[in-house]
């Protein structure tokens, strides 16, 4: 009977062992960033990391307050940013990944959404399927109660705004996605189909396949910041154009005279032929 019971405490021990070791881990290295703007959050399963975020973010919340009068209502609006020390939680998956941000006693939760899936991309006419992740949706429940954002809010309360039908920062299978570039997504609240505006810029994420401890796979430019650096490299280029034409020109004209040189002069005067 007690090898029955220890056996039962041993196989308790190893079970709570291996649920443990399957949890995963997040980590908030917003701190670490140089720029204040720029959050840093990390999700780790089985001591290795599964996803990674940087970014820098703003909300634009629409929120009603009560006019002068006491009748009418009036529609304001509240710039919000993720403050360091954000909580954070995530979760891994082969295709589906999620990073959830809260906020100021959860008055503020930002949900991040991804997926794994094939997408056909076409070149030269041909068409090709290849594997992809993106950001299938993006989620914020925000409460207008919090006075420090929300001022004087007409009947306030929680709500929440979410997009619909995203398919954002496709990136393909195994590489980061990066962007310096602003990009904007609008969600739609419950609160009254507010439109509500997120800001995103200065980005690196990971949401999949990531090789080495917080370490992002090879980049994948966004098309903005490839337009971008060829537009800082083309006057560039055309001034290199234009310096080597120059040199050719002036290569070519001190050439010809140096040909000119070496050959013998004919005098002009015809009466000079009966001497030569």
């Amino acid at each position: 009977m007690m090898d029955f019971h220890c056996a039962a405490l041993l196989l308790l021990g190893s079970l709570s062992a291996v649920s443990v070791s399957a949890e995963q881990e997040v980590e908030n290295l917003s701190g670490l960033s140089s720029n204040p703007d720029r959050e840093i959050f990390v999700v780790r399963e089985n001591g290795t990391t599964c996803l990674m975020a940087e970014f820098a973010v703003k909300f634009l919340i629409p929120y009603d307050v009560l006019a002068l009068n006491g009748i009418d209502l009036i529609t304001e609006q509240v710039s919000v940013t993720i403050p360091r020390g954000a909580e954070i939680a995530g979760k891994c998956g082969n295709t589906d990944s999620e990073l959830h941000i809260s906020w100021n006693d959860h008055a503020f939760t930002f949900r991040i959404f991804f997926s794994k899936d094939k997408h056909t991309m076409g070149s030269d006419g041909k068409a090709k399927e290849t594997e992809v992740w993106k950001i299938n949706k993006v989620q914020l429940v925000y409460d207008t109660s919090e006075v420090t954002h929300f001022n004087s809010a007409y009947n306030p309360g929680k709500h929440t705004a979410s997009t619909h039908r995203l398919s954002a920062l496709v990136t393909p299978a195994g590489r980061s996605y990066v962007c310096s570039a602003q990009q904007t997504l609008t969600m739609i609240s419950s609160d009254h189909q507010k439109g509500i505006t997120i800001s995103i810029y200065d980005i690196q994420i990971q949401p999949f396949d990531i090789k080495s401890d917080f370490v992002f796979s090879e980049p994948y430019k966004c098309i903005t910041d490839q337009r971008e650096q060829l537009e800082q490299m083309l006057p560039l280029v055309l001034g290199l154009i234009l310096g080597l034409i120059i040199v050719l020109t002036i290569s070519v004209y001190h050439f010809h005279l140096k040909l000119s040189a070496q050959q013998p002069q004919l005098p002009r005067d015809r009466s000079l032929y009966k001497n030569m």
